[in-house]
């Protein structure tokens, strides 16, 4: 690219000049024509960008650069990145790296199943940025469609598991069946260390437990659940239903026993089965666990997918993740939202049990709405055709000569060959396009589904009896007559009686027209990026492109099982290859694991490699983890659950490590450091200029340098985690990447490690990967959410190397135009060297109590009525806001949000000033409803008018919350967290 001086065309309507490159820190120019995607995903225009620089006293970017971003870490290169492609040219090359896959018949079961995702549901929320690009609801009232459905999830599961309380969804089922067992294990009174896990649990779920419990000091027993014997102190259990090879246990005498030895038990149970069969809290399970994969979600070669997990109310207090619950607003309308906060587990810190603070919203909610659109009698036929038709395989396949595993099964049979060989039952079943599961040389395994017709059951038996391969030229016997002699109805004890999904909501919408209606109504209730921007810091909502999501649905990634033969997903490879090289390349980092499917199991799994390297070097004693105050609080959960132990490092007031401290801790514990636990740039929003010394004296002392990447926005083609140090970083693909956040889920988490760690990756049980001495699958699946992963590799491939340094300074400046706009009525609290910010910045608003009685959280409702999505409250600082701009929205946009927070502390002035009642007032009162402006009886002392429309552009087009102000005490005094009683709600 020619390096020229920039030049901005103020009358441009879209910039003719890329940003300056790093090529030698002067200015350069990258044509940029009006279709290049760049400027479709960055913001603000040519002319804008000027206007801003010059607010900032700024002559060029690189004035504005050389000031936020220490020299001493800069990357003085361009990234080593391929072109930037057009929209059309990336998808076309991203086709052809599809068509390499080879989507076959997957009946390989082991928890994924392929199944029929309703179109409705798959246009209307999968594919609906009004869903995909809201956030987490931690502001509830203007996310009541999401919390609605994630009620329907939890109430969903609650039914078919029998149990009396269940989260708002987790991971993926071998991370659920691991958050079990530390649950069950915080919960022990005694000192047992013991945990049973079935032999006949998903070999993927056992090596997720086991990894998670070598650090903990928890001895897992893999054994044979029918003889086992508990002999020794046990805290728990866990047990599959029905077991990996299809076998329907009665676990009722296990169960008995293991409570009689102090022991509790989890069942990792298939939730389609549950509505024929006993659910597990009918026989005395304490916890249940499964994916909902099943119901409407694509195998996307192993996720996204929502977990579950539900137990007895008795340990509400334990549960990991999230719950919705029902509470009350102002006016005492039925409000849902996130129950129990204090009981999130990350807030626990170091003293924790569980580092998760996301869930899988938007496969959850997809799954709940797959259970409303079919209902209770439709789900049953569902389970009822799949039993049948496996049932009637069954039958055929005894014909024919072979033995099962066993005569009580759901949908998966264990066929022994006997005297068949192995080699040329898979040639048959390769030759018909269809995947089995080898269980050993001696048996195969088959798990139908949704999707499965007759057509399939006669391949199946083609495949077994020999037909077209070698011997019979037909089958001996029609499916018609193997059928008649085929009975589907479960026994004693296995026949559920109790009743599911009778909440109106479940049996309302199984037209198409009612549920699109009930969809969008629910839609309606949230604020998403569709409304506004979303200014949370640390969160990094960017644009999430529709060209970017556009192969996500595609068949050749969406219908591929995770354990598929690597020959048939060629493609996948070629995606994961090409994206490991781009994020080594971006991180400076050796390699890479995509395995890690959430930051906080990016945390876990980098944490999980630092502790392996030290005792493969035997120094395995290393176990301190220093851990600044500011930082996220999953990092000290996370230190925890790898058995470090957490040290916390102090901040100077500036909000930076303070490096006298980091120096005592250091040398105090410097034969037992492990790690330091650091984000760049800092939680408080600025680029430390010591972080080079930082991770120097933690090597010093022989410790490993773990980055934080949630900030990883500020940093891409400007400086690189492993350039400064770094020794493992772990990559928000959902923030900087562009993975949607989905309404608080799906996420990617991998991990980037320095080449002294590359052995340590992860591996996986079923497929090979990781390195030479690698640390056991911290996820289900080998590749984690793998389909979610186009995504990011589109985002990489449209912005090109240029295009990605151009957006992190983009998101720089538009972080400082906030600061400098709003710092002379709010301070911002923390600023660099050079008095900018990074790529967000921390307003303080603490004075605003004393002052006015005026808290964050009134600001936060405030700003709904002005239309937007508050900035993340009270963190890293109690009684602050942390804005984070990003780079995709226009001044325009940054502008509002100014005008509205300056508008604000224009009404807080007016309280200040005893000219507005300190109580009765617009922020108190906030937000304002509809429903509440349209009261007969207005008694407040400001008017309507000040209530719904404080900004002009509310009355161009007004976002309404659905309910005011909610009382969240109320909802934890009074925990509701099902659709039971709600049917005034539903209605809504």
């Amino acid at each position: 690219m020619p390096n020229l001086d920039v030049t901005v065309n103020p009358e441009a309507k879209h910039p003719q000049t890329v940003l300056d490159s790093q090529q030698n820190l002067s200015s350069s120019v990258v044509p940029a024509s009006t279709d290049s995607f760049v400027w479709r995903h960055i913001g603000p225009s040519a002319a804008e960008i000027e206007q801003m620089l010059n607010l900032l006293g700024c002559s060029n970017f690189d004035a504005l650069i050389d000031q936020a971003v220490p020299a001493a870490i800069r990357l003085n290169r361009p990234l080593q990145l391929p072109s930037a492609q057009s929209e059309e040219a990336a998808l076309a090359q991203i086709k052809e790296i599809a068509s390499k896959n080879q989507v076959f018949r997957s009946f390989m079961g082991m928890g994924y199943h392929d199944c029929i995702t309703p179109p409705v549901i798959q246009r209307n929320i999968l594919e609906n940025p009004g869903w995909y690009t809201a956030y987490t609801p931690y502001q509830a009232e203007i996310a009541q469609g999401r919390l609605e459905a994630l009620l329907n999830f939890q109430t969903m599961i609650i039914d078919l598991t029998g149990l009396e309380i269940a989260n708002a969804s987790l991971l993926d089922e071998g991370t659920a069946a691991a958050e079990a067992m530390t649950m069950s294990y915080g919960l022990c009174k005694t000192k047992a260390n013991a945990f049973f896990v079935s032999s006949a649990c998903h070999p993927q779920t056992i090596e997720v437990v086991q990894t998670r419990a070598q650090p903990l000091g928890i001895e897992v027993i893999v054994g044979n659940h029918q003889t086992f014997k508990f002999e020794q102190p046990m805290f728990g259990a866990l047990l599959q239903y029905p077991a990996t090879d299809g076998t329907i246990y009665d676990y009722r005498e296990f169960i008995e026993k293991a409570h009689e030895a102090g022991a509790l038990v989890t069942v990792a149970a298939d939730p389609l089965s549950l509505t024929l069969l006993t659910p597990p809290g009918e026989f005395g399970a304490d916890i249940a666990v499964g994916s909902t994969q099943r119901f409407g979600v694509p195998l996307g070669y192993g996720g996204p997918h929502a977990a579950y997990f539900a137990t007895r109310e008795a340990y509400k207090r334990q549960v990991p993740g999230r719950i919705v619950g029902v509470s009350k607003d102002a006016q005492g309308k039925p409000a849902l939202r996130l129950a129990l906060q204090t009981r999130e587990q990350h807030i626990r810190r170091d003293k924790a049990t569980s580092n998760i603070c996301t869930a899988q919203v938007l496969l959850a909610v997809m799954a709940s709405m797959y259970a409303v659109y079919h209902g209770c009698e439709g789900i049953k036929r569902i389970a009822q055709k799949v039993h049948g038709l496996t049932a009637t395989l069954a039958a055929g396949l005894k014909r024919l000569g072979y033995r099962l595993g066993s005569e009580l099964f759901f949908d998966t049979l264990r066929v022994e060959l006997g005297i068949h060989k192995l080699e040329e039952i898979l040639t048959a079943s390769q030759v018909r396009g269809i995947n089995l599961r080898i269980f050993d040389t001696t048996a195969v395994g088959i798990t139908l589904n949704e999707t499965t017709t007759i057509a399939d059951l006669l391949d199946l038996w083609k495949i077994f009896a020999g037909v077209g391969v070698q011997g019979l030229a037909e089958l001996p016997f029609g499916v018609e007559d193997v059928a008649k002699g085929v009975n589907v109805a479960f026994a004693e004890p296995f026949a559920r009686k109790s009743s599911y999904l009778t909440n109106p909501v479940f049996n309302r919408y199984h037209s198409e027209t009612e549920l699109l209606r009930y969809l969008h109504r629910l839609q309606a209730k949230d604020l998403s990026l569709t409304t506004s921007m979303i200014p949370l810091g640390s969160c990094t909502m960017k644009l999430n492109a529709t060209a970017e999501m556009i192969p996500v649905t595609w068949s050749e990634f969406g219908k591929i099982h995770p354990f598929a033969p690597l020959s048939q997903t060629a493609g996948y490879q070629v995606l994961f290859q090409q994206l490991e090289e781009w994020l080594a390349e971006i991180t400076g980092f050796a390699g890479i694991s995509l395995q890690p499917n959430a930051g906080s199991q990016g945390e876990y799994a980098g944490l999980q490699v630092i502790r392996q390297y030290h005792q493969q070097r035997g120094e395995g004693h290393r176990n301190i983890c220093l851990i600044p105050e500011s930082a996220h609080g999953t990092n000290p959960a996370s230190a925890v659950m790898c058995g470090m132990k957490v040290v916390a490092v102090k901040c100077d007031n500036q909000g930076n490590v303070d490096l006298d401290d980091l120096k005592r801790q250091a040398e105090k514990y410097s034969k037992e450091l492990a790690a330091l636990m650091v984000t760049y740039p800092s939680t408080h929003g600025v680029f430390e200029e010591s972080i080079r010394d930082i991770c120097e004296m933690v090597h010093v002392h022989g410790g490993q340098v773990y980055m934080d990447g949630a900030n990883m926005n500020a940093q891409v083609g400007l400086c690189r985690p492993g350039d400064i140090g770094a020794d493992v970083c772990h990559l928000n693909l959902h923030k900087t990447f562009c993975i949607p956040h989905g309404g608080g889920g799906p996420g990617m988490g991998p991990i980037g490690v320095m080449a002294h760690l590359l052995p340590f990756l992860p591996g996986h049980s079923v497929v090979e990967i990781g390195g030479k001495q690698r640390i056991g699958a911290i996820s289900a699946a080998p590749w984690g959410s793998a389909s979610i992963l186009p995504i990011s590799w589109m985002y990489v491939a449209m912005m090109g190397a240029e295009g990605l340094t151009a957006a992190t300074k983009v998101a720089i400046l538009n972080a400082n135009y906030i600061a400098r706009r709003l710092e002379a009525y709010y301070p911002v609290l923390y600023k660099g060297k050079s008095g900018l910010v990074a790529h967000e910045c921390i307003l303080d608003l603490r004075q605003l109590k004393k002052s006015a009685g005026i808290e964050v959280d009134d600001i936060a409702k405030r700003l709904m009525d002005y239309g937007f999505h508050a900035p993340t409250v009270s963190w890293p600082v109690a009684g602050t806001m942390m804005v984070e701009p990003t780079e995709s929205e226009s001044k325009e946009e940054l502008d509002r949000f100014c005008e509205a927070m300056i508008a604000i502390r224009k009404e807080i002035e007016e309280i200040e000033t005893g000219k507005v009642d300190d109580q009765d007032n617009v922020l108190k009162n906030a937000p304002h409803t509809a429903e509440f402006l349209m009261s007969s009886e207005w008694i407040h002392p400001y008017s309507r008018e000040q209530a719904a429309y404080p900004a002009p552009w509310t009355r161009e087009h007004k976002f309404w919350p659905t309910v005011g102000r909610i009382d969240n005490a109320f909802g934890d005094r009074n925990l509701v967290c099902s659709c039971v009683g709600m049917e005034a709600y539903t209605q809504g």
